[in-house]
């Protein structure tokens, strides 16, 4: 066992149980954005214990340095911005991420980002899974009164990496859900690795989530119904 932590209750109970500890410093950004001091450490760490080699930390330093430039693409004057483009197509609606099973956990993120920076309802499944149940809710929008255009489904892929089924699945399910008169974009993962393309896809979901909230106009960095949660669970 190795915890990764800033410090605080985490810290001293390893330091108290005597578990190996990675200390962060501490954070200067929310830690749902921290992805690339979590990630440098575990795997910096699994690198020491001689669980990955030592590749996988070059290749890592290699995706930091091309994702520096990201904030140069991102800004509110550049007219190729992917993720204030996209903040401004889902504003005023209820955004539905799908990717594959293999990529769920960036749907997630996605989701999970969308949530807590831009504080908007959001919803997230995967292929093949959402074939099975959510597909058949679209059919139903109109009767349930949720106006089809309040609703704006965005699909991660990788045309590359993906099994051709799953992306003949997205297809489909692309031209079933604007059937019902609801729009579907795909975003298709861009990098020359796997893991490039994970970074781009989680980092493009991060600025989208940002842009979004100041098309809200809303602060990115509070999560204030989180911590009222807290608060009363700790008094009850």
């Amino acid at each position: 066992m190795i915890s990764i932590t800033t410090g605080g209750k985490l810290g001293k109970l390893s330091k108290k149980y005597d578990v190996p500890c990675s200390l962060l410093p501490p954070p200067l950004i929310p830690p749902r954005l921290a992805l690339g001091e979590m990630t440098a450490s575990l795997v910096q760490i699994l690198v020491n214990h001689h669980i990955l080699g030592p590749e996988i930390s070059e290749e890592i330093l290699k995706i930091g340095a091309s994702l520096k430039t990201e904030p140069r693409r991102s800004g509110a004057k550049v007219p190729e911005n992917q993720g204030k483009k996209l903040a401004e197509k889902i504003f005023g609606k209820i955004p539905i991420i799908y990717a594959s099973r293999r990529f769920r956990e960036i749907g997630w993120i996605w989701k999970n980002s969308l949530n807590e920076t831009a504080k908007v309802l959001a919803i997230c499944n995967y292929f093949p899974e959402l074939n099975h149940n959510e597909t058949v809710g679209f059919w139903k929008i109109n009767e349930m009164q949720i106006p089809n255009e309040k609703l704006y489904v965005i699909i991660l892929r990788d045309p590359e990496d993906s099994h051709p089924r799953i992306l003949k699945q997205m297809e489909i399910a692309k031209d079933l859900i604007e059937e019902e008169g609801i729009k579907v974009e795909f975003i298709d993962m861009k990098g020359k690795t796997m893991l490039e393309k994970i970074f781009s896809t989680v980092i493009l979901g991060f600025w989208t989530a940002y842009w979004l909230a100041l098309e809200y106009k809303v602060d990115p960095t509070p999560i204030k119904a989180i911590e009222e949660l807290k608060r009363r669970l700790a008094r009850a």
